[in-house]
């Protein structure tokens, strides 16, 4: 995400790009990066058979893949900012990069929402009837704080009413109700968990943490089955965790858990088979890059 402000929002404004540049430096070293890396003709080849080039002057006619640094940030939209923050650097404890905000005008406006205006525009309704925002004209505002973890910026978002002061209150829009995993198109963040952590105490420490909180929506799923909220609170320790023990994935231990605003979030472990596994994908991946680069 990006733009530019209009008024004071009372932070330092560094050089936008410089600042994200260097929060996600190390978004190449993630985990998820790692799956495709063993198969990526994007970076092998041109179509001719000849390697794609890595000088810097010859960068811009490279194959797409090889002007990639990794993944910058994963944004989320959230109902309140506030919120959403204190779960992510207090609970979670991700590091503030930057905030800023009141983001609004036609050129912002433009850039993030033109795709779904012309929806609107096709089905004859009025655009705020399908969660566009007026940043155009003013009517709301866009907020954005940047939170780093080792190896992943998160950006979260809130759409605000230009009213409303920033970082307080709900967003402009009601959140969606149906949240389920399964609907195409939904999106969910990963956490990775250390090694020599318990994962079952994890969970346990992170719902416990959350509810002293006032997060109420910050619950994980079980592997034993259960049928209301009462069963889910009552069940065993080790029922927190989902342990693959055969296959491609043995050694991979998850669990799915809503967040603070209802967003999906995983959190895994990966251990054994499996953490060789990802380990020779990028060791793989780097020979390649260098490969490129020569």
């Amino acid at each position: 995400m990006a733009g530019e402000p209009n008024g004071d929002n009372g932070f330092a404004d560094p050089d936008r790009r410089d600042v994200l540049r260097a929060a996600g430096a190390a978004a190449i070293g993630g985990v998820a990066v790692a799956a495709q890396a063993a198969r990526s003709p994007a970076l092998a080849q041109s179509a001719d058979g000849s390697k794609p080039s890595g000088a810097a002057g010859t960068r811009d006619q490279a194959l797409l893949g090889a002007r990639l640094q990794g993944v910058q940030h994963f944004g989320l939209t959230v109902q309140n900012m506030d919120r959403a923050f204190a779960f992510y650097t207090e609970v979670l404890g991700g590091t503030e990069v930057m905030r800023d905000g009141d983001f609004h005008g036609e050129k912002i406006h433009n850039t993030l929402l033109t795709d779904q205006e012309i929806v609107a525009r096709e089905r004859g309704v009025n655009p705020r009837t399908i969660g566009v925002p007026d940043l155009r004209d003013g009517g709301q505002r866009l907020d954005v704080r940047f939170v780093q973890f080792d190896n992943v910026v998160i950006e979260l978002l809130q759409y605000r009413d230009a009213q409303q002061t920033m970082g307080s209150g709900d967003s402009w829009a009601e959140p969606r109700d149906h949240m389920s995993p399964a609907y195409p198109r939904s999106m969910h963040i990963c956490f990775y968990i250390r090694d020599d952590v318990d994962f079952n105490k994890f969970i346990h420490d992170l719902e416990a943490e959350s509810a002293r909180r006032g997060m109420t929506q910050v619950k994980a799923n079980r592997v034993i089955t259960v049928t209301s909220e009462q069963e889910r609170l009552a069940a065993p320790l080790d029922a927190n965790t989902n342990r693959i023990t055969e296959g491609k994935s043995n050694g991979w231990s998850l669990i799915y858990c809503k967040g603070p605003e209802g967003e999906q979030l995983e959190f895994v472990q990966a251990l054994g088979p499996v953490k060789q596994t990802f380990e020779d994908a990028m060791a793989a991946r780097r020979r390649m890059l260098a490969a490129a680069a020569e």
